[in-house]
């Protein structure tokens, strides 16, 4: 357990943005043997081997590739963003000639006012003018470098009454003094020139590495639990399952936490896209590649809220769902969950031995969707949302089960590991 909590721990604090997220997943398969692939480039694929693409080097899918007649495809569906504040163009404000503060906007649904009064700093990748064209790097100045200063209670008294908090005035982060370059700071640490910087994609992250707490070492507290937390179970699941029927699938998507709406999203083509070249390449035509998705599973997984333990009465009065205590399946119009794929996804935990439990919004306090109802505009596969629980979700730093960490892994692991057929009626489904 420890070992699998550090290495949580190791992953979020190496992914600070999607791109980042990217590159950590790049990182974990290259070492495991997967190739990487091109969207550019023709794709031929060996049976037995895993393979990985990239798209906008924000989204990343990896599968393996088991036999040309593969029975299905075995899909888990994280993100790999967070909300935050990004960086918007010529940065610097100048304040009375004494200091700099960085203009950014909100990325996201965020609790702005927790963001105030914690070390940060600022990483994403940068775009280079070359001889040839452009070329984009990633950058991470992995100190900390700003704050945002709150106002002092005797100068807002109101602070403690449910003040409004301004995203264009009281979330601007301190940078320097007058004279401070956030871009001759990054230029310098990616080893280029500033003036070849033709455009950026920069945010600010909170800097404290994740902690484990509780009476019994029960909890873990980190930034973006939401949605790395799925992230890193899903790939290593993915590295540790063996499935010689399906062709099991990760795909890390960015933009979830903005709509799903860019090609690097779920709402784009991806998925789809890459779906049809495994199929091509495996020499299957149109009917065979729709029986390929009809008789496989997509895990959209995200987060989800746990019972507070200072406001109870938020989660809905009988589905209640709690820390360490197993996968949460998510009910709601927004969701992709159905009676049939939820009751599919029970069995295959069930077999394996990994708590779950339902989880539907209290219907005074409707929730947000998730990239599984956005994905199946797309790719049309029997799809089950679920998560884990979690504290403060989108707050800077999160709280969630030390035990359910393992859960997850487990239950995604068990999921690749399985081959699942439907009935002709689309209700009945054989899990082996």
């Amino acid at each position: 357990m420890e070992k699998l909590i550090t290495g949580l721990f190791d992953f979020i604090e190496s992914s600070p943005t999607a791109c980042h997220t990217v590159e950590t997943v790049r990182g974990l398969l290259t070492k495991a043997g997967f190739a990487e692939l091109s969207e550019t480039e023709p794709w031929e694929l060996s049976p037995g081997k895993g393979y990985f693409v990239t798209r906008s080097m924000s989204s990343v899918i990896a599968f393996r590739f088991p036999k040309k007649d593969f029975h299905a495809f075995s899909i888990a569906a994280p993100h790999g963003d967070s909300p935050c504040f990004k960086v918007k163009g010529s940065p610097e404000m100048k304040v009375e000639e004494h200091y700099a503060k960085l203009n950014t906007e909100v990325y996201g649904g965020m609790t702005l006012h927790l963001w105030a009064d914690r070390p940060l700093s600022v990483a994403g990748r940068l775009t280079l003018r070359t001889e040839e064209g452009v070329k984009s790097v990633l950058t991470d100045l992995k100190r900390d470098l700003l704050l945002i200063p709150s106002l002092a209670i005797h100068m807002n008294r109101e602070a403690n009454s449910g003040s409004k908090t301004d995203p264009q005035k009281d979330t601007l982060p301190l940078l320097g003094s007058s004279e401070a370059d956030l871009l001759s700071l990054l230029a310098e640490q990616a080893g280029v020139k500033k003036e070849d910087i033709l455009s950026h994609d920069l945010y600010l992250y909170h800097r404290s590495r994740g902690t484990v707490f509780g009476a019994a070492e029960e909890f873990i507290a980190a930034p973006k639990l939401d949605d790395l937390e799925c992230s890193f179970s899903a790939v290593t699941a993915l590295l540790q399952s063996e499935n010689p029927e399906n062709c099991t699938v990760c795909a890390v998507f960015d933009n979830e936490e903005t709509g799903s709406r860019t090609r690097q999203g779920a709402g784009a083509t991806f998925l789809s896209d890459v779906l049809s070249r495994i199929c091509k390449a495996a020499g299957k035509d149109e009917e065979q590649r729709q029986l390929a998705i009809q008789n496989g599973m997509l895990l959209s997984a995200d987060n989800a809220h746990a019972v507070h333990p200072n406001y109870p009465e938020k989660a809905d009065p009988t589905s209640r769902c709690y820390l360490n205590e197993g996968i949460v399946i998510k009910h709601s119009s927004h969701y992709a969950t159905d009676s049939v794929t939820a009751g599919i996804f029970r069995r295959i935990c069930e077999k394996a031995d990994v708590p779950t439990q339902e989880f539907y919004n209290h219907s005074s306090n409707p929730g947000g969707g998730t990239l599984g109802l956005i994905s199946g505009a797309q790719v049309s596969i029997p799809t089950v949302d679920i998560g884990l629980p979690q504290l403060a979700m989108h707050s800077p730093y999160e709280t969630a089960g030390k035990a359910d960490v393992a859960h997850m892994v487990n239950a995604m692991t068990a999921f690749f590991n399985t081959v699942i057929t439907a009935g002709k009626d689309g209700g009945t489904w054989s899990i082996a």
